[in-house]
């Protein structure tokens, strides 16, 4: 199986070196093509054996399996870019939000899935988020869903859960580790605690609540109140975070679904299509 991939910025790299580091694929089954060639250049120093195409028609060309990293407003100069090039028995894969199936079903005639990646997925770990396209069968299903576990757990979810999905899975650890820093922060300004002591203190605990939620089989409230004796400190401290926070998360959830539609209704534009609802 040879395996393309357009655009290895931050996301594109990050898949390439889990395919390669977690054993779902050999750097000679890899065929990438970069805007900037030198970061393509980099990852083939990296990874040797590693193909670095001249051009992305080329990638397309020698590619069974195509993923597309690009930015979403990328994609429509890509795809007219590519589309002459494209076989109807390609799985493409996008890993884009915002950029809907149907924009590329309309595009393309191959089949068409999109997969939304988390930063995660360095350490062998966290959720990809799987949408598949009407032309997708099951044997495609089953390579992508083998391919996406040696380093993540797969989840198929409709397109239409796909940035509250994202909120968790790909934008969550960012929002955690903004929480922890201010925390951080707040614990060395206050006590004169080492920055160093403190992380490492933190750090461990996201670890192993993690855990504790996935393999210990607990939910948020249950560890809440495993923890939080009536009456004392942490209890105290839950009801002032839940005063501090209200609406907090329901802000969050606005302005990541408000970028999400105006990015929807600015591709479904360039990609000359009514808009999707």
């Amino acid at each position: 199986m040879k395996v393309g991939m357009i655009g290895t910025g931050s996301m594109g790299s990050t898949l390439l070196d889990a395919f390669i580091h977690f054993g779902a694929l050999q750097p000679q089954q890899l065929f990438i093509s970069n805007r900037t060639i030198k970061k393509s250049l980099a990852l083939s120093e990296r990874h040797e054996g590693l193909n670095v195409c001249r051009n992305n028609v080329q990638t397309v060309r020698c590619s069974d399996v195509l993923f597309i990293c690009v930015k979403p407003l990328q994609f429509p100069s890509l795809i007219q870019e590519i589309k002459d090039d494209v076989r109807p028995n390609q799985l493409i894969i996008s890993i884009t939000s915002p950029v809907q199936l149907a924009h590329l079903e309309n595009s393309l005639c191959c089949k068409i899935a999109k997969v939304i990646p988390s930063v995660t997925h360095k350490v062998g770990s966290g959720a990809s988020l799987v949408m598949y396209g009407s032309r997708i069968e099951e044997n495609d299903k089953q390579f992508l869903h083998d391919l996406l576990s040696s380093f993540s757990k797969p989840l198929e979810i409709k397109e239409s859960q796909a940035r509250i999905n994202s909120d968790f899975s790909s934008c969550g650890p960012a929002f955690m580790s903004f929480f922890l820093s201010k925390w951080i922060d707040a614990a060395i300004e206050m006590t004169g605690s080492s920055r160093e002591e403190v992380t490492c203190l933190a750090s461990e605990m996201i670890l192993g609540t993690g855990k504790l939620l996935t393999q210990g089989g607990l939910t948020p409230l249950q560890l809440q109140e495993l923890i939080a004796v009536p009456g004392g400190i942490t209890a105290q401290a839950l009801l002032q975070l839940n005063h501090n926070l209200d609406g907090v998360f329901h802000q969050l959830i606005t302005t990541t679904h408000h970028k999400y539609d105006e990015d929807v209704k600015e591709l479904d534009k360039l990609f000359g299509r009514p808009e999707i609802n």
